[in-house]
């Protein structure tokens, strides 16, 4: 699952880009625009100065010092060509125009200059302007730029979370209201409490879901309700009926056995209708149910629908093991786990093992693989070995949906040697 931030971190993140990006963005284009600016007129400067000082030269030679002309911030140098071997070594082989050197000045301190050059066959002359001051000038400013552009960030940053938390309050809000409202029969209305914005829009949205969810929860559950009451009675008309006739000692024996049928029968059914009924209304029921009990009880009517196949179901463990929930759920439960094991082998046997916590039911069947090992509490799945077996793939389902109930775990992996083994753990307290 990709990360994703909180939307106030992004309004605050946003703020602070913004503000750093402008800031940068003018800070850059400033002192860019500043040494563009300040290269070209100094150099249009100079090198117009050295062509006048080349020209005024040549108009008065003998009033020209030939090896230095001092100017308020500039120095000309003019050699002629017997003086060529004294042109500075850096300066010999540069090109017409305006350069940037550094080297040291006289005093052998490293400085930066303009260079204006124009040779002529007999002469070159040479304008040399100090910039040193201009670029520790640069410099500074470069700093204070930096300066303002973290000034201007952490402006960005506080107004930031100052305008996410505006801007987040009214969602805080409706987030705060909604978790109030988790678990009412009725829920209050959202959207009077906000102004007829987006979020007003999004509470309005919300009331009408929940007026939707509200009215489909209440039907769910007196569905549930009355189809819950309404088999109750005909199952309990059916108990009593198969109860008065096995009380009869002059019965068949087919016919006793068909009797103790529909009876197990009626009662999975009762236990069914209990725990979907506490599914639909998300309740935990009480009880107190020994599982050694319970499970023989499970064996007996598994074996009983066996079919004549060599199939042993065997039952073992703990005497004093209990669970702390309705024999109904649990017999839904592991009925489920059991009915599969003894559904899908074939041959040899089904072994229930009753420990303290848990109930582990191991199987000799077919085994299965890990893909339906991990799908197979999917609703309507039917593992890759059901092959022709009856069955609607959601008996498993109700299993996982009581376990999630009681906070029970449920597992059903391929033993290592043959078949399967399913775990049904209790919580603890």
């Amino acid at each position: 699952m990709r990360y994703r931030r909180r939307l106030r971190s992004r309004i605050i993140l946003s703020f602070f880009l913004l503000g750093f990006g402008l800031t940068a963005l003018f800070a850059t284009a400033t002192v860019l625009l500043r040494e563009r600016l300040e290269d070209q007129l100094i150099g249009e400067a100079l090198y117009g100065n050295v062509q006048d000082y080349a020209a005024g030269y040549y108009a008065d030679p003998e009033g020209k010092d030939p090896i230095g002309v001092e100017f308020q911030s500039i120095r000309g140098f003019i050699f002629s060509e017997r003086k060529f071997g004294n042109v500075p070594f850096n300066w010999q082989n540069l090109p017409e125009g305006v350069h940037e050197i550094s080297g040291p000045d006289e005093d052998g301190d490293i400085r930066t200059y303009k260079l204006a050059v124009k040779k002529d066959d007999d002469l070159w002359f040479f304008l040399r302007y100090d910039i040193s001051q201009q670029r520790a000038s640069q410099k500074q400013l470069m700093y204070m730029l930096i300066g303002v552009v973290a000034l201007f960030s952490l402006m960005s940053l506080v107004i930031g979370f100052w305008s996410s938390k505006r801007v987040i309050s009214p969602l805080t809000e409706l987030a705060h209201r909604m978790k109030g409202m988790a678990g009412s029969e009725k829920p209050k209305k959202l959207a009077p409490h906000f102004a007829n914005d987006e979020v007003g829009q999004l509470a309005a949205v919300l009331d009408d879901y929940a007026e939707q969810m509200t009215a489909l929860v209440k039907r769910d559950r007196e569905f549930n309700s009355d189809v819950s009451h309404e088999l109750r009675t005909p199952l309990s008309v059916i108990r009593g009926a198969t109860e008065l006739l096995l009380a009869n000692p002059d019965l068949p024996e087919k016919t006793r056995q068909r009797l103790l049928r529909i009876e197990r029968a009626a009662v999975q059914s009762t236990d069914l209708t209990t725990a979907l009924l506490l599914l639909s209304r998300n309740e935990r029921g009480i009880g107190h149910t020994p599982l050694l009990k319970l499970c023989q009880q499970l064996a007996d009517a598994s074996r009983t629908q066996l079919g004549g196949k060599p199939l042993e179901v065997i039952v073992e463990g703990d005497p004093d093991a209990v669970a702390e929930a309705p024999e109904a759920v649990l017999a839904v439960a592991l009925g489920n786990l059991i009915g599969n094991a003894c559904k899908y082998t074939s041959q040899g046997e089904v072994r229930i093992v009753v420990e303290a916590h848990q109930v582990r039911i191991e199987d000799t069947g077919p085994g299965l693989s890990e893909e339906d090992a991990a799908r197979l509490f999917e609703r309507g799945y039917r593992g890759s070995g059901a092959g022709g077996t009856v069955g609607g793939g959601i008996g498993l389902s109700i299993v996982r949906r009581l376990c999630d109930l009681y906070e029970w775990q449920v597992s059903i992996a391929p033993r290592p040697e043959l078949g399967a083994v399913a775990i049904l753990r209790f919580a603890q307290d």
